[in-house]
Order: C-alpha cells, then sequence, then structure tokens
C-alpha cells in the first residue's frame, strides 16, 4: 500500500503532462466562424492518426482521474 502512496503522485503528473499536450496537439474540426453560422463543416469524422490520438486522449483523462480519486481514498 505505501508503495501505491509513493508512485501515485507520479502517475498523476506524468498523466497531466501527457494528457495537456495530446489536446494541445489535436487539430480544431472547424474554425470559430463556422461556429456563428458562417460556411464551413461543424462536423468531420476522426481518421488515422486523429482518431488515435482522440481515443488516447480519452485513456489518459481516465488514468488521470482515477489516479486522483485514488489519492483521496488513500490519502
Amino acid at each position: 500500500m505505501e508503495t501505491l502512496q509513493e508512485i501515485l503522485p507520479t502517475i498523476t503528473i506524468v498523466s497531466a503532462a501527457l494528457m495537456v499536450l495530446m489536446i494541445l496537439l489535436q487539430s480544431r474540426g472547424a474554425t470559430l466562424g463556422a461556429g456563428f453560422g458562417s460556411s464551413g463543416e461543424l462536423f468531420t469524422t476522426r481518421r488515422g492518426l486523429e482518431k488515435n490520438l482522440y481515443e488516447t486522449t480519452i485513456v489518459v483523462a481516465v488514468i488521470f482521474v482515477l489516479s486522483i480519486v485514488t489519492n483521496l481514498i488513500l490519502g
């Protein structure tokens, strides 16, 4: 149990840094003007690397939240 309490802060910091990096790497699906009614697609399908990056971001976000909740329970 003590080993987990020693590793949890590292997992939280690494997953937070990875999540920030992955979010910044993702391209936007539509421009700001398209959101306010100008011409442009509002919905695009993710394919290839973009889809993998999106799904990996979700996994890292779940790991981040679980590490925080686990740290609260054990702390």
